[in-house]
């Protein structure tokens, strides 16, 4: 017969122990302890467990270890979801067995997104729709405002995660969508829906069912306050990809980022534009992040930056104004608030351009976050320009790192930036003068203009 006993589980790494503490040993959070009530099953007789073979000569159906040349996945190619953005974020689309989870803001475009793809995989798979929070009716309504007829969409609203998984076992589609595992329960174990138990024991559930009979399978996560998916973070390791969608809620357009992907890159970003049809796809995301951009004010200036294999130009907006206040102030939105403070630093002590007695304030236009080092030099042009009160040129366009000593370091893929940068109709690069050597003569239409420091650069304005 099965025992049980309370336990305490972090809720932030999933650490157990036997009474309450107040900090995490094991990821040092506090006040994230839970408490849960764990069921120890009666052992079997015979002390092996169902199954397993404790030799090869008892007879038993065991696993065998195969030779890495030995396993074939020739016929096995990836889905495509009919969506070229989600499918370069997922690495070239679905794979077979794969556990994938999809998280975001309340109302961001998850279950949107993909109900949207059920249109196109039904086409050739059978779908599975799994909900706990809805209706079928409800996703009935939703699936026709957002054109989805396909008959080979299957609902189910349910909650007990044993039932999906017995449903799946009998009805083998060919993916499984389940929105959400927050709201998934295995109703012998006695914590409520969402705590850290539940979800770990229902995520490993269906992670043996997909790995099982190859069926890939969608979770929808949760959030909480922090951003972070709601739940342990063994859940994120469990799992094969794991896919965030960003922006803001005042905003149209959407960014669908991969923070772990076992079958691809994690650079790779998707964009979108949500209306009242549902999303669609951005195919030029550089055209829509520089429409309205002001036309001879001082403070702004063009980033080429990479996401992935994809170049993208950014405006960047910087506002230098005079400050009431005995310490000035700083705010940095898109842009890490650390990188600002030290390229001001730089800026003062390497280039003579005076911020400290002024508010200064950054901002990345369509909600973008750039986090690489080649948006350094389009960051410290806009902040030049305000201060100045300049208007840098409408065709210009800038990257470069920008290093303590002030000099401007190389960055790579110069070239596809470069061609991104002519391809809108931009006519002059800011850019290292190693990069800019590099490329002499391969990049017509677009004057190159190479700095090895920031004073250069800002003469270059």
């Amino acid at each position: 017969m099965a025992k049980t006993k309370s336990i305490y589980v972090c809720a932030s790494c999933g650490y157990e122990t036997g009474k309450w503490l107040g900090k995490c040993p094991s990821c040092s959070e506090w006040n994230t302890f839970e408490e849960a009530v764990k069921q120890e099953e009666a052992p079997r007789a015979g002390g092996s467990p169902q199954g397993r073979s404790v030799s090869a000569a008892s007879g038993s159906v065991y696993s065998k270890p195969r030779r890495l040349s030995e396993i074939d996945t020739t016929n096995d190619p990836r889905y495509l979801t009919g969506m070229k953005e989600l499918d370069r974020v997922l690495g070239g689309g679905i794979v077979k067995g794969s556990l994938m989870l999809l998280g975001g803001d309340p109302g961001i475009g998850k279950s949107t997104l993909l109900l949207q793809i059920c249109q196109h995989i039904g086409k050739e798979l059978s779908i599975l729709y799994v909900s706990g929070e809805e209706s079928a009716r409800q996703i009935k309504l939703r699936a026709e405002r957002l054109g989805v007829s396909t008959e080979s969409l299957m609902v189910l609203s349910e909650n007990d995660c044993l039932t999906v998984v017995e449903v799946i076992r009998d009805t083998n589609p060919g993916l499984v969508i389940i929105d959400s595992i927050q709201t998934m329960v295995i109703n012998e174990l006695s914590s409520s829906p969402g705590s850290v138990v539940q979800v770990r024991e229902c995520t490993n559930a269906l992670m043996r069912a997909a790995k099982g009979m190859e069926i890939p399978i969608f979770l929808v996560g949760h959030v909480n306050k922090d951003g972070a998916i709601a739940g342990p973070k063994v859940l994120e390791h469990i799992v094969d990809a794991v896919l965030y969608f960003e922006g803001e809620r005042n905003l149209s357009y959407r960014i669908l980022r991969a923070v772990k992907n076992r079958y691809g890159s994690t650079n790779e970003i998707g964009v979108f534009d949500m209306d009242a049809d549902g999303l669609h796809e951005v195919e030029n995301p550089s055209l829509m992040l520089l429409s309205g951009r002001p036309i001879n004010v001082s403070g702004t200036c063009v980033a080429s930056i990479m996401e992935g294999t994809r170049p993208l130009l950014a405006e960047v907006q910087g506002l230098a104004a005079t400050t009431s206040f005995g310490t000035p102030r700083r705010m940095a939105t898109g842009f890490d608030y650390n990188r600002m403070a030290l390229l001001l630093a730089v800026l003062e002590k390497r280039a003579g351009f005076f911020f400290s007695g002024m508010d200064t304030y950054i901002n990345v236009i369509g909600g973008l976050k750039l986090d690489e080092p080649a948006a350094d030099l389009p960051v410290a042009l806009s902040l030049i320009s305000s201060l100045r009160d300049t208007p840098v040129s409408q065709g210009v366009v800038a990257f470069g790192e920008i290093g303590l000593a002030g000099e401007i370091r190389a960055v790579n893929h110069a070239e596809t930036r470069v061609r991104e940068a002519a391809r809108l109709g931009l006519t002059r690069c800011i850019l290292p003068r190693t990069n800019a050597e590099a490329l002499k003569g391969r990049c017509a239409g677009i004057e190159l203009i190479g700095v090895r420091n920031v004073r250069e650069a800002a003469e270059a304005l």
